[in-house]
């Protein structure tokens, strides 16, 4: 099955990133900012699922932790897609409807990809993405999970966070197959980061003319 974004057609411009964790998607997202600013267009950086998502026990339990015997995965799931839809309607169209630029950190897309690679891939999942704009752009950010755990490690706050290596094997097939069939855009970061910030300008400045 495949998302079924809602495809209204707005004045501003939507432009989401995914990847793994360490993938190199928060260097490009600040490099578009930056060429976006010296274009005159003061994009509105943003990020699923909130804050009020990533800060509760349930999803810290299944970032941080080993055992997550405590919690199941569909109600976190169910949690950020809720989350996600409520973002997207309340906050991220009406920029859009303002012709606002907006440069989303991860997207339903994210959802999708942590579902399937836990071992689940319920219906509702797509029928919630009725619900979601899509994109005008959905960037992938592809690197091997060896030197994106290496990334994550350099971090000082994040030298001892549990990391659950098969996950992100999982997880990068997902997203290399949803960008497949969502038409989004994958960017190898295996690429100098100059190579693939020029792939990103070359996606995007269509629509921004």
């Amino acid at each position: 099955m495949k998302l079924r974004f809602t495809e209204g057609k707005y004045p501003g411009k939507l432009i989401t990133f995914c990847g793994l964790d360490g993938s190199g998607k928060t260097t490009l997202i600040n490099m578009l900012d930056d060429w976006l600013k010296s274009k005159g267009i003061n994009a509105i950086l943003t990020k699923q699922p909130t804050d009020s998502i990533r800060s509760s026990d349930m999803f810290r339990a299944y970032m941080d932790r080993e055992d997550h015997s405590g919690y199941d995965y569909r109600a976190l799931s169910l949690s950020a897609a809720a989350d996600r839809v409520q973002h997207t309607s309340q906050f991220i169209v009406p920029l859009l409807e303002n012709g606002k630029t907006v440069i989303s950190d991860r997207y339903f897309y994210s959802c999708l990809a942590n579902h399937r690679a836990r071992g689940y891939d319920d219906p509702w999942i797509y029928e919630v993405s009725e619900h979601i704009q899509k994109p005008d752009h959905a960037f992938f950010i592809d690197t091997d999970v060896g030197t994106a755990i290496s990334r994550v490690r350099e971090r000082s706050s994040e030298r001892g966070k549990y990391i659950d290596v098969g996950l992100q094997h999982r997880l990068r097939e997902q997203y290399l197959k949803i960008a497949t069939d969502c038409g989004g855009i994958v960017i190898s970061s295996s690429d100098s980061v100059e190579v693939c910030f020029g792939k990103i300008v070359d996606g995007i400045n269509p629509i921004i003319k």
